[in-house]
């Protein structure tokens, strides 16, 4: 079973990331420490933190040390090396939502760069159904699955 994350305030990007990859991550935005740790341990998930104190306190939590996501990337591939690091596209990047195929009807209106050929050639598109933003395979996603490559696989491993 793959771990459910949370990242705290000071991980935004890094939780981005791991919706990227198709983990269940939530983001402790504006949230005070003591609810971090009563959200963590409720919703059973590990807290990653760069707060030495906030891991200290929180049974499990994961203390980051870099400031920089390939950084903090490569410090959860060491501590969870069994784990896949790979782009899956199953998670929402801003609400946490689980995606879902989405085929449009041909009136629908796409979304604001999405290319209408996509459609045409029955490519994959993604919906979340909380917050309705809509995903596609594109240059994007090969931009990030190659960052996410260079941060979890170093060369040579």
């Amino acid at each position: 079973m793959e771990p459910r994350w949370m990242a705290d305030e000071m991980l935004g990007r890094l939780a981005r990331y791991l919706r990227f990859m198709g983990f269940d991550t939530a983001y402790a935005r504006g949230w005070t420490d003591h609810e971090v740790r009563a959200r963590t341990q409720l919703e059973g998930r590990i807290l990653l933190t760069r707060d030495r104190t906030l891991a200290r306190q929180t049974p499990g939590a994961v203390g980051l040390c870099a400031t920089d996501i390939d950084g903090q990337l490569a410090e959860l591939r060491k501590a969870f090396p069994t784990i896949r690091w790979e782009v899956h596209p199953e998670r929402c990047t801003l609400c946490n939502g689980a995606l879902g195929r989405w085929i449009p009807s041909p009136e629908e209106p796409l979304p604001r760069g999405a290319p209408r050929e996509l459609v045409e050639h029955g490519l994959a598109l993604y919906r979340c159904p909380d917050c309705r933003h809509v995903y596609w395979e594109g240059s994007h996603s090969e931009k990030v699955r190659s960052h996410i490559a260079r941060a979890t696989h170093p060369s040579g491993a």
